[in-house]
């Protein structure tokens, strides 16, 4: 049988990889429509233009 330590890590891997592409596609659609995403920092609000943030 596998070791769940190994599973877990890849699993956390493959989680984390799907997280960043899923942000990039958003990321890309909004630059698109020039939207806006709004975050959390610091528990406040804050709302950042798709166009200035970086890759």
């Amino acid at each position: 049988m596998s070791n769940p330590a190994i599973d877990t890590n890849d699993f956390k891997e493959k989680f984390i990889k799907g997280l960043e592409l899923t942000f990039k596609k958003l990321l890309a659609t909004k630059r698109l429509t020039d939207d806006t995403l709004i975050f959390s920092k610091n528990g406040k609000i804050v709302k950042i233009k798709a166009r200035d943030i970086k890759d």
